[in-house]
């Protein structure tokens, strides 16, 4: 992208031109995946201590997690921002139904989570679109987690406050 992009609008305007690619510059081949009986693509997404398991199936765009909608469960917008970079970056906003069950965490490392969770299941779907989604970090997990206390420190590296007298 050799162009400015201003805004998250600019950014989506500018992905859906572009048809999605492998990195050699063909186009991405639609081939079946891993799909149960409902025509449905599972996977398991991770961030931080939160756990999401998605469901990706074709419809209109609806995301739904923990049986409620996305705006609802991510009030904020740049989570709900998260939750669909990997739709938009392979031209796929619109086009499938999203059924997520998260737990653990708090909200940041729960939107992580559905965003690891779509891109998987998303290459579980249709296996050309992990050319597509590999280059941008959708499809690898964020070992960043909280360190741990340790003994004789109030938190991990926080040490007391330091008295002469």
């Amino acid at each position: 992208m050799a162009e400015d992009v201003k805004s998250f609008g600019d950014l989506k305007s500018t992905l859906i031109k572009a048809k999605p690619t492998a990195p050699t510059g063909q186009p991405v081949e639609q081939g079946s995946g891993k799909r149960d009986a409902k025509g449905r693509a599972y996977a398991t997404g991770r961030r931080k201590d939160a756990v999401a398991r998605v469901w990706v199936k074709p419809g209109t765009g609806r995301i739904t997690i923990n049986n409620k909608e996305e705006k609802v469960y991510f009030a904020r917008p740049v989570l709900r921002m998260i939750l669909r970079q990997p739709l938009i970056a392979a031209n796929r906003d619109g086009q499938f139904d999203v059924i997520v069950t998260v737990s653990g965490g708090g909200l940041s490392g729960q939107a992580g989570a559905v965003r690891h969770g779509i891109s998987r299941a998303l290459v579980a779907y249709e296996p050309g679109l992990r050319a597509v989604l590999k280059p941008g970090g959708f499809l690898t997990r964020d070992p960043r987690a909280v360190e741990r206390k340790k003994y004789g420190k109030p938190k991990a590296r926080r040490s007391f406050q330091f008295s002469k007298r």
